[in-house]
């Protein structure tokens, strides 16, 4: 991480530069991103749970609220803490049906990440193989630099996947029927399209025109083009959440894909950081309140503390 660091450096000395007006309707952008999100999500758990009442409030809630962790934790944890807040706010609930709401809510995304990395190879611009592991701080970089021991890797967790899913299937009959129900949206395509991805669609919409006025903000030729492909590079800094928010794959991929067309090295970095913090600085802060206006205290040991006594949900 020691080159994103000195990325953080570089930006608190080109602050002067920065053009706040645009960098301010880049987070209204962003947070509108976030708010999209949330009622797509909340037509997913409206199907999956049909004699439920889900409110907006408590969807808005744990969804933020995950948000704001995954800004600052490693591996989404803070996919957890949505879990967590939305079984506790819907009535008659469960962990397996939540979790697979979670997997169908990115289903929109990946095909839309796909577009843009198809798109993104075409051009020629992402780095190959061999460069990959010269870029500072990309945190997959060691894949490309050991690739006979990331498939070995990649090969044992598929089959152990695989296994678990047999296991699974033959064992907890009830479980499958929760995770099922978290699917009961795509019954019907059109209520997919107009309840689901009408609200990601916008949402990749407020995406795409916060990443334009944040390029403007930092004084990156602000162009479709480069915005496109600073979401490709922030699709690929997620495939492997080791670090939260990407941070430092991010940077380092977005030096390279926008070499020679945006300004230099250091404005670049200034940019990406720049964009990075303010992101990151808004979810924890929407994140944080969310969870305060949810849970009702600031005290969460004390919230634990009082759930440690309610028994852990069965799987089956």
């Amino acid at each position: 991480m020691s080159e994103f660091f000195h990325a953080v450096g570089v930006f608190f000395d080109h602050l002067a530069a920065v053009h706040w007006g645009a960098l301010g309707i880049a987070v209204v952008l962003h947070v509108l991103k976030i708010t999209a999100r949330t009622f797509a999500w909340r037509n997913i758990l409206r199907a999956a749970f049909p004699n439920a009442r889900v409110k907006h409030r408590v969807v808005f809630g744990a969804y933020v609220s995950g948000v704001g962790v995954n800004s600052v934790a490693p591996a989404r944890g803070g996919d957890v803490l949505k879990l967590y807040l939305a079984k506790r706010g819907i009535e008659g609930s469960n962990y397996a049906t939540l979790a697979s709401t979670l997997l169908v809510e990115t289903l929109f995304d990946i095909f839309v990440a796909s577009a843009l990395l198809i798109w993104a190879l075409q051009l020629g611009v992402l780095p190959s193989l061999d460069v990959l592991p010269r870029i500072p701080d990309v945190d997959w970089a060691w894949a490309a630099d050991n690739p006979r021991l990331a498939i070995l890797i990649g090969t044992v967790l598929f089959f152990l996947a695989i296994v678990g899913a047999f296991w699974g299937a033959r064992r907890i009959t009830e479980f499958r029927r929760r995770l099922a129900s978290g699917f009961a949206i795509l019954g019907s395509r059109r209520r997919y399209l107009t309840d689901v991805v009408s609200w990601q669609a916008l949402s990749w919409a407020f995406r795409l025109a916060a990443v334009w006025w944040f390029l403007k903000a930092f004084g990156i030729p602000a162009t479709l083009h480069n915005a496109c492909l600073v979401l490709v590079v922030q699709s690929l800094s997620t495939l492997l959440p080791i670090s939260p928010g990407g941070a430092g794959t991010q940077q380092g991929l977005t030096a390279y894909v926008l070499r020679g067309k945006a300004g230099s090295t250091t404005a670049l970095l200034s940019f990406s950081v720049g964009m990075n913090i303010a992101t990151i600085a808004t979810n924890v802060v929407m994140g944080s309140v969310a969870l305060v206006l949810t849970l009702r205290t600031v005290r969460w040991r004390r919230h634990m503390r009082a759930n440690e006594s309610v028994p852990a949900e069965p799987l089956g």
